[in-house]
């Protein structure tokens, strides 16, 4: 397997997604789908992350005919009942932007104490290749806070107002390498490296 598409039009797991995968697996050519035309439009019907990120890679590999990996994620914050979760990407809207977002939820647990605002970055990962009947999901998390306020220019989403378990930074004042090496995201790709490397023999 030396080729993946990556089913994803947000340039920042892109960019993400190459930079931690490139240097785990460098001989492994990641393809975002934003590369192919008329790519289906994915409806995330999906009442999980898992089920989500299965959903999109599922379409995108029966569309490019190429393995397709896939990434659902969001933030998870206890005193919400787990809000905004898998609505995390259009939580002020269906196409709000990442500062939208942020101003809502800081709005949403503005009258919450500090003390109660625990939560999580949440994400799965999905495999799909028909050819090889080979459908799989790896899950990861990134504990910590959040704050009601933003902090830090790197990152994106709703990293400027998060803190990782064990940081005194927000995640959006961490380096990349920093952050890859305890974010959801950056663990969940670990776990994934380390299935494609035994599929790849």
């Amino acid at each position: 397997m030396k080729k993946i598409v990556l089913a994803t039009a947000n340039t920042h797991k892109v960019t993400e997604f190459q930079r931690i995968l490139g240097e785990l697996l460098p001989d492994l050519e990641l393809i975002a789908s934003s590369d192919f035309s008329n790519v289906p439009v994915i409806e995330e019907t999906g009442a999980t992350f898992a089920e989500n990120a299965l959903l999109k890679a599922k379409v995108i590999n029966k569309f490019t005919k190429l393995p397709a990996i896939a990434d659902d994620s969001g933030l998870v914050v206890a005193s919400l009942n787990g809000a905004p979760g898998i609505f995390s990407a259009r939580y002020a809207g269906i196409k709000a932007s990442d500062q939208e977002n942020v101003a809502k939820l800081i709005s949403d647990i503005e009258n919450i104490d500090d003390s109660l605002l625990e939560a999580s970055f949440e994400c799965a990962i999905a495999l799909v290749d028909r050819e090889q009947n080979l459908e799989l999901v790896v899950q990861a998390q990134m504990p910590g806070r959040v704050i009601k306020q933003v902090r830090g220019a790197n990152g994106f989403g709703y990293d400027p107002m998060f803190i990782p378990q064990g940081f005194s930074k927000t995640a959006a004042e961490l380096s990349d390498q920093d952050k890859d090496k305890i974010s959801h995201r950056g663990i969940a790709l670990r776990k994934m490296s380390g299935i494609l490397k035994q599929l790849q023999g």
